[in-house]
């Protein structure tokens, strides 16, 4: 969570570095709606997908996957409403005392945890440097459709990458709303971490 926090800190300059002006300030179209078919069928086929090709990612899967089933379902809507709301605060008030409880200074400020935060930085900064790269390329398959800075919200800081990208691109061009575009890849990030949180599980078994 440090090094998630830092986010609106270490894209910012990334993307720039790696991004013209013209790039940045490229207007994408609208989203295109999606049936309710392909909604309730996504988190299904999500969770046998990852379930077949990577099993021990199938709890962290499943648990992403069910709540975007209670909402796009329809018929859930008691259990939606709980779940976003009474049952995330109850669980992150659950989280926070106990992690902030085994969190004394002795065990917090050590070596090894100060080389962790380090690690996270340089991954967050690899991944938003790929992700612009990869943007950069589907601009280009795409004929300048696609803005290069979404690439940015490829990772897992749900969804504060994709809030960064829409400061970044309004700064840029104030009439650019780049939100809904960036979220795409800020939910794939989410979804890729959890399948290679998965694949390490299983490594270290």
């Amino acid at each position: 969570y440090s090094y998630m926090a830092l986010v609106p800190i270490i894209q910012p300059p990334i993307i720039r570095l790696l991004t013209t002006k013209q790039e940045r300030t490229i207007v994408m179209a609208d989203i295109q709606p999606v049936s309710k078919k392909v909604k309730v069928l996504f988190p299904i086929l999500t969770v046998i997908a990852a379930a077949l090709l990577v099993p021990a990612s199938t709890p962290l899967i499943g648990m992403l996957m069910l709540g975007n089933l209670f909402r796009e379902s329809g018929v859930t809507e008691r259990l939606s409403k709980t779940a976003q709301n009474e049952l995330i605060n109850i669980v992150t008030i659950f989280l926070g005392v106990a992690v902030g409880s085994k969190m004394s200074a002795e065990h917090f400020l050590t070596a090894k945890t100060l080389m962790i935060i380090l690690l996270g930085l340089i991954a967050f900064s690899i991944g938003t440097a790929s992700g612009v790269l990869l943007g950069k390329l589907m601009k280009v398959l795409t004929h300048g459709k696609v803005n290069p800075m979404i690439g940015a919200a490829g990772v897992s800081a749900v969804p504060m990458a994709a809030r960064v990208v829409q400061r970044v691109g309004q700064e840029e061009n104030p009439s650019n709303f780049l939100l809904m575009n960036a979220m795409g890849p800020n939910v794939a990030g989410v979804i890729g971490s959890a399948v290679a949180a998965g694949v390490l599980l299983a490594l270290a078994r």
